[in-house]
């Protein structure tokens, strides 16, 4: 506790000398607050608790101490502030109002868009400055940074390509990337936390440049992960390549959720059902949806001309997921961990590209 000696108490409408300091401060290490008495020190409560809160929320915090968390991880706030975007680099429609009003107008539709020559090579030149961004974001990945720095790395990484980072401000979500961590299943925002030994993240990067996104992800081992954790990894990225590996036209969209869902559950796993891939183009999201799991009603047969991304999530536990108060973290219902890995796929004549 500070001295009062030669203080003046801070109630604005008063000058007599201090003689006690408040309490809460004193805990916060926040210098000042002076008052002369109890009374003026409870006169002044309603504005000057205003000044714990700022404090509180500029050190690291778990905003949500309400919310019921299903795992061990936690938020930790602040975020930092939004990070600009260069303003000769195009924008798609929703980076200012956060709503993409051109997805919106087509949501009802089931019509799958076939690319012509033009259209392709747009795809192919996002993706390959995705793919970039990509292995530059991962490449970063270790104990101790956190997933806001990895934030950081990959806003540099796509602006300094003339691209924009697609997730930020997409239905306002705040960051350039998401990276989910552990139990997250997919949409973690970056924040404070920094990565520990054993951890397991998924970095998923979306670009936009020419008018088009490019879209993928991967999970990376933090430091050792134990062997289960390791399996998982492995598991999704297998049940990825599977599927892949069974596009070609006259596929129905239906028929790679069978082939993820049998790989998964043939090594203990579950699929989420919640989440499930889509058409991407000009627009981030749009038809087909690409479900994950079997016996699903996804529309649609693979023709030439189709891209679309296949991205399955894996989990340890149940498939259930939950969302956090920021409205966008999924995580498992249980708490246990989840695995995604994710490329952009053009269906070709006689089989597949992996534009990713």
């Amino acid at each position: 506790m500070a001295s009062t000696e030669g203080k003046v108490c801070q109630s604005s409408d008063c000058d007599k000398p201090a003689k006690l300091q408040c309490p809460t401060c004193i805990k916060l290490n926040i210098e000042g607050s002076f008052f002369c008495s109890q009374e003026c020190f409870k006169k002044n409560w309603t504005t000057h608790k205003a000044v714990h809160k700022a404090k509180i929320e500029s050190e690291p915090h778990d905003p949500f101490t309400n919310f019921s968390y299903t795992g061990p991880l936690r938020a930790v706030y602040p975020l930092s502030p939004k990070r600009e975007v260069p303003k000769e680099i195009a924008r798609p429609d929703y980076a200012v109002t956060g709503i993409p009003v051109s997805e919106q107008n087509v949501r009802a539709s089931s019509v799958i868009k076939c690319l012509n020559p033009q259209e392709i090579e747009g795809m192919r030149k996002v993706c390959k400055i995705a793919r970039e961004i990509l292995d530059i974001g991962a490449a970063a990945v270790r104990p101790g940074i956190t997933t806001d720095e990895i934030d950081r790395i990959v806003h540099e990484a796509t602006i300094e390509r003339g691209a924009y980072p697609s997730p930020l401000n997409y239905y306002h979500f705040p960051k350039s990337v998401c990276t989910s961590v552990n139990e997250v299943i997919c949409h973690g925002i970056p924040d404070k936390r920094a990565l520990v030994e054993g951890d397991i993240v998924n970095i998923d990067v979306t670009a936009y440049f020419g008018g088009f996104h490019g879209d993928l992800n991967a999970t990376y081992l933090v430091g050792k992960v134990d062997e289960k954790g390791q399996k998982l990894v492995t598991t999704a990225r297998e049940c990825l390549e599977k599927a892949i590996a069974a596009v070609k036209p006259g596929v129905k969209y239906r028929e790679f959720g069978k082939i993820i869902e049998a790989h998964a559950t043939a090594n203990g796993f579950s699929v989420v059902r919640t989440f499930c891939g889509h058409g991407i183009n000009q627009l981030f999201h749009c038809s087909p949806n690409v479900p994950h799991y079997a016996n699903n009603k996804a529309i649609g047969v693979c023709k030439p001309g189709h891209v679309f991304t296949i991205e399955p999530m894996i989990c340890e536990g149940t498939w259930r997921d939950q969302i956090w108060p920021d409205n966008w973290t999924a995580v498992t219902a249980d708490g246990k961990r989840s695995a995604q890995f994710e490329h952009t796929l053009l269906v070709t004549e006689d089989g597949v590209e992996i534009l990713t």
